[in-house]
């Protein structure tokens, strides 16, 4: 073992260098210089305790690089480093693969623990209670009983290590809670699963979580709480969905099914079940049960058909009042009636499940009454028709700008941040590259870095463009973009993505093209139909001429290695929605602002997107493939170079031989 040349912390270069402890000790270990450079920047990010922006294109090694830095403050003891993911594979790759891997090569042992949400855990007092109460808490307690038998022989105790999945009454009556939770006083506090791992996270150098998972911890830490230990620095990894999480995690969701969950969970009168029984102390708690359900019928109905009839105008925005309050009331009523039966009850734990409910209820209340005056300045409100459902809605509020919230929360409150992604710039560094996406998470003094990705795009890609198609919006443009996918399916023998803006033209696609693929001998896989997204991939891998008509989620995040995957087709420039809400509310917003939200917004965030897109190609140095664009607005547009200059250098061809018209 060769030592470091600082032996306080880690030198970058020895560990990952051409002659680096990794080539020593890994003979497959290929060195890439853009990850040695991106290594030793971060490094000195977190020891001279700064804000660094990274995009490492794909390939580069990032987790190695953030890792080095990481393990970097392990040695030198000046904190605790907390990693934060988006996606549940890279979780996995940094706890089962990354971490060990190095954990083998540096001179020192360091610890690292996977952190999990509180409600990934049993309870041993909760899961008691709920059997001793099961006939009266479940019609089929057969679930329960399977938990019992495990919760005796798990080391784990996280809803990960069960085996099935339990539904969603179940597992709420049995798992760790912050409102119930007893702490020391419990007398399985020894035992708690929990309280075992939260000792884990506490011992441990590296903590890996989520983002939802850390703007939980950020909010409880406001208030003097936490789900996790203390930390001093924090790397953020697919740090481009920070802002996503955000709006979530910062504004308000209301559904008919998530009350209707709570009330069943208090009292189901089909069942005649449910936390009040049928006892005659609670009959009066019973009754402002089936009163809230009432009303909370009537009032979903109201909101649907207020989407039902001002959807297509407002795009479902909606103003302070949009419907009459019958339901905050009842509620109010309802949770006082649980406060008091709570102080009557001599049963502790009893108790203690009526307080949670009295939260939850409370926090109804709130939400209802902030959604409907609409008190929260700077937030946009509407209401959310469920796909192929428009009866089903939800309402929605989210922030129109969450950069104060994130630094406030965030970057202002650690000593060191690192942001990274594949896709974090609309152009150069040296030209503001950074600059939109600072602006969106409230970077205010930050340095950045742009590692290349060190794939040879010029031979592994190319780019087809369809200067001759007619405009996205022109009535045309569907008859010739079939023909055109056709085309480039023919090429690849399938093995294709088809990314969509929208799921109403994916549908839409789908029904025409279907009959055409199935005669070609390939497989049709749809987004949104009866398979989800992981088993969706898990098909795409195994076919062998497979096409996937996706949206979303499937323009970023997906990993499809070798020729499965030799084309990406992309229909149309993705611009997000312009009506949808919270894109409505930003975009006038901006214009009050006098900025052009054309050009300062709705472009960049296509750049973004556009970029995640083409990345879903090329994901080893092996892969090669086409990616064709239908949406001749990259061309003919002025904005259009921006697209094209987001993108690594590859051949790029203009299909004008084919005729549309």
């Amino acid at each position: 073992m060769i030592a470091f040349a600082n032996q306080e912390g880690i030198d970058a270069v020895k560990l990952l260098g051409p002659k680096g402890l990794a080539a020593r000790h890994f003979a497959e270990y290929e060195y890439r210089p853009q990850q040695v450079q991106m290594a030793v920047k971060v490094c000195a990010a977190m020891r001279e305790k700064y804000v660094l922006a990274v995009e490492a294109g794909t390939g580069v090694g990032k987790s190695f690089a953030y890792l080095a830095g990481a393990i970097d403050q392990a040695f030198r003891k000046t904190g605790r480093v907390l990693i934060s993911t988006y996606t549940i594979h890279l979780q996995q790759q940094l706890i089962e693969k990354d971490i060990p891997l190095l954990k083998q090569i540096v001179p020192q042992p360091f610890t690292a623990c996977l952190a999990k949400g509180r409600n990934q855990y049993l309870c041993l007092r909760r899961l008691h209670y709920a059997r001793s109460r099961q006939r009266m808490l479940f019609e089929d307690s057969g679930q329960l009983s399977r938990i019992l038998v495990w919760a005796n022989r798990t080391e784990d105790g996280s809803l990960s290590d069960l085996g099935f999945i339990p539904e969603p009454a179940v597992w709420q009556a049995v798992q760790s809670e912050h409102g119930v939770c007893l702490g020391r006083k419990c007398s399985a506090f020894r035992e708690c699963f929990y309280w075992k791992a939260r000792r884990k996270l506490e011992s441990a150098d590296l903590i890996v979580a989520n983002h939802a998972l850390l703007f939980s911890d950020l909010v409880l830490k406001q208030s003097g709480g936490g789900v996790m230990p203390e930390y001093r620095f924090v790397i953020l990894d697919e740090a481009h969905n920070l802002e996503h999480v955000a709006e979530d995690h910062f504004g308000i969701t209301l559904s008919r099914y998530g009350i209707g969950f709570l009330l069943n969970t208090l009292y189901h009168p089909r069942q005649r079940r449910g936390l009040l029984g049928e006892e005659e102390a609670h009959r009066a708690a019973r009754n402002w049960v089936g009163k809230c359900r009432r009303q909370l019928q009537l009032f979903f109905a109201q909101a649907a058909a207020w989407y039902a009839h001002a959807a297509e105008e407002t795009g479902g925005r909606c103003g302070p009042d949009f419907v009459s309050d019958n339901l905050s009331q009842p509620v109010r009523q309802l949770r006082l009636e649980l406060g008091r039966v709570a102080k009557q009850t001599e049963n502790k734990d009893e108790q203690y499940e009526l307080l949670r409910m009295v939260d939850r209820f409370q926090q109804i209340e709130e939400d209802l009454k902030t959604f409907l005056s609409q008190s929260r300045s700077g937030f946009v409100y509407w209401v959310e028709g469920q796909s192929n459902h428009r009866e089903k809605v939800i309402l929605r509020s989210a922030p129109l700008h969450v950069g104060p919230y994130v630094r406030q929360r965030l970057l202002d409150q650690y000593e060191s941040v690192i942001l990274t992604s594949a896709t974090l710039s609309c152009g150069p560094a040296a030209e503001g590259g950074f600059d939109f996406f600072a602006q969106r998470i409230g970077l205010e003094h930050y340095q950045v870095l742009q590692v290349d990705s060190p794939f040879d795009y010029a031979h592994q890609v190319r780019l087809f463009i369809e200067s001759r198609m007619p405009d996205p919006n022109a009535p045309e443009f569907t008859e010739c973009a079939i023909a055109a996918i056709c085309k480039y399916l023919l090429k690849t023998e399938g093995r294709a993505f088809v990314l969509f803006t929208s799921y109403s033209m994916l549908r839409d696609f789908a029904a025409r093209m279907e009959p055409w693929i199935s005669q070609h001998r390939m497989t049709l896989l749809v987004q949104g139909g009866s398979l989800d997204r992981a088993s969706m991939l898990t098909q795409f891998k195994d076919l062998q001429r497979c096409v996937l008509f996706g949206t979303d989620s499937f323009w970023q995040g997906v990993d499809v290695p070798g020729e499965r995957l030799s084309n990406v087709i992309i229909v149309r420039l993705p611009f997000a929605v312009p009506n949808h809400p919270l894109i409505q509310g930003r975009i006038e917003q901006m214009k009050e602002e006098g900025l052009n939200p054309f050009y300062s917004y709705q472009v960049p965030m296509a750049v973004l997107k556009f970029k995640q897109g083409f990345g879903r190609l090329i994901r080893r140095k092996t892969d090669s493939g086409i990616v064709a664009v239908l949406d001749s607005r990259i061309i003919h547009k002025s904005y259009g170079s921006q697209f094209l200059q987001s993108i690594p250098e590859c051949p790029v061809i203009l299909d004008d031989s084919a005729d549309f018209g």
